[in-house]
């Protein structure tokens, strides 16, 4: 008989928990800021659609993750970690599925440790899943120097590293995998979804659907971006298992958001 041990559950945050990409959403504040061109704003864009669409091929990744350092050799920690914080509230906060935080709650009530999976950098994640009130996070790690990015990355959280991350943390913590949990929307996500033994698709792609049918995994509609403190108000029962239907929230919109946003701030403060 195996020994069993703790169990946890371990969350793609891109189009899993947020209805849109962590790592886009920040793009107007560091285009602000000067840390990127307009160019590399659409380059980014389509660099992570690649990634997407590519799913785990090994080319793709490393094109992503090269494409990653370079973009943000020489930026100050810092400063990222300034703009993060200053703009979390309003560019991640009205865009939390209320049904992923009000499942993550539900892994917590019953004693599981809660984990965040993402491929965008760790000064982006652990604000975010602080939100979420989640300590614990993989995410992508960069080299630094001086209190600068130097230009490499320590660690790529996409595809099979994630798995990697995962093995060594529950080596430590002592969770029995085949009692875990994982969530994600991207088949990009595969290795993951298959190293525990309770995996379910979020609004998944069409390679991640076909996969679900095929392994008969539970399918998730996560439909309903609520802030914070509309939830904590409210209480929502929201349903979290249903047929799946893809959601976005389209980067454009969220870009012009901002900008509207601070705007009317802008005019407030006046």
């Amino acid at each position: 008989m195996r020994a069993v041990g703790r169990s946890a559950a371990f969350f793609d945050l891109d189009k899993t928990v947020i209805a849109k990409s962590s790592a886009l959403a920040f793009g107007r504040p560091f285009y602000r800021d000067g840390l990127i061109t307009r160019r590399d704003v659409v380059k980014s864009a389509y660099a992570q659609l690649m990634f997407r669409l590519g799913g785990t091929d090994e080319q793709t990744m490393a094109r992503t993750r090269d494409y990653l350092a370079a973009l943000c050799k020489g930026w100050r920690v810092e400063q990222v970690r300034q703009i993060v914080a200053e703009t979390l509230h309003e560019l991640i906060n009205p865009y939390v599925y209320a049904e992923a935080a009000a499942l993550i709650e539900e892994h917590q009530a019953a004693g599981r440790d809660v984990v965040l999976v993402s491929a965008s950098g760790e000064e982006m994640v652990r604000p975010i899943g602080a939100l979420l009130g989640v300590t614990d996070v993989i995410a992508t790690r960069m080299s630094v120097q001086d209190g600068r990015y130097s230009g490499e990355v320590e660690f790529y959280a996409a595809g099979p590293s994630k798995v990697e991350a995962v093995n060594e943390l529950a080596a430590v913590r002592g969770y029995d995998l085949a009692d875990s949990y994982a969530y994600s929307d991207s088949y990009s996500d595969r290795p993951l979804l298959e190293c525990v033994g309770h995996p379910s698709v979020v609004n998944p792609d069409r390679a991640l659907r076909r996969l679900a049918v095929e392994n008969a995994w539970p399918v998730l509609e996560f439909r309903h971006p609520i802030p914070l403190g509309r939830r904590l108000r409210e209480r929502p029962a929201v349903p979290v298992a249903a047929a799946a239907l893809g959601v976005g929230v389209g980067v454009a919109i969220g870009i012009a958001w901002y900008g509207r946003h601070r705007r009317t701030r802008a005019v407030q403060a006046a």
